[in-house]
């Protein structure tokens, strides 16, 4: 990341609006934005299905790894490639083990790691699902979001509403699986 670059634009940013970057208030501005965008930013380059395989497997047993696992309200934060205006939210996280089980901890790191980015919603639920499905973990995996959109807070609507996505892949993507696993989600058969 260019944080030098990132502190250039914003310096331009405030002139273009008609402020004056050098005023007392905005002076270090430009350099706390580099530095908020290479938190927001981190896993722009970064393959999310290095982390499931990075991650230690929790020692299990076929008999002991259970049909579906399910890790509820992860809080997560992102940016609308749309207008780079934040969304944020909780994820839902449920996945049919495959050869091994990997720890909770490890499903929050790949939505977090996951939503690092500027995206849209619908996308970070399919780059979860897809990253535990690719990478062995799971036969199966569903993702339900729900966030609320900058984009739609401050323009247009002018409203604080919640978008509630769902993605899906392998065993849990149909029929009575993908039920259960929207149970288990804490979503309705509807979404």
């Amino acid at each position: 990341m260019d944080s030098q670059a990132i502190s250039r634009a914003v310096r331009d940013i405030l002139i273009a609006v008609g402020e004056d970057p050098s005023r007392e208030g905005l002076g270090s501005t430009p350099d706390r934005v580099a530095e908020l965008f290479t938190e927001l930013y981190a896993g722009v380059g970064v393959d999310p299905v290095q982390v499931l395989r990075d991650a230690k497997p929790v020692a299990s047993s076929e008999s002991e790894r259970g049909e579906l696992v399910a890790l509820r309200d992860i809080a997560f934060h992102s940016i609308c490639e749309h207008h780079l205006l934040p969304f944020e939210g909780s994820a839902s996280v449920v996945y049919a083990p495959a050869g091994a089980i990997v720890g909770l901890g490890t499903l929050a790191t790949l939505v977090e790691v996951s939503a690092a980015r500027p995206q849209l919603q619908e996308r970070l639920g399919e780059m979860v699902v897809q990253s535990l499905v690719n990478s062995a973990v799971a036969a199966g995996a569903l993702v339900v979001l729900s966030a609320s959109h900058g984009c739609v807070r401050f323009r247009g609507p002018k409203q604080t509403l919640t978008t509630v996505t769902v993605a899906a892949a392998g065993t849990l993507s149909e029929g009575a699986a993908r039920h259960e696993a929207l149970l288990l989600a804490g979503a309705e058969e509807s979404a």
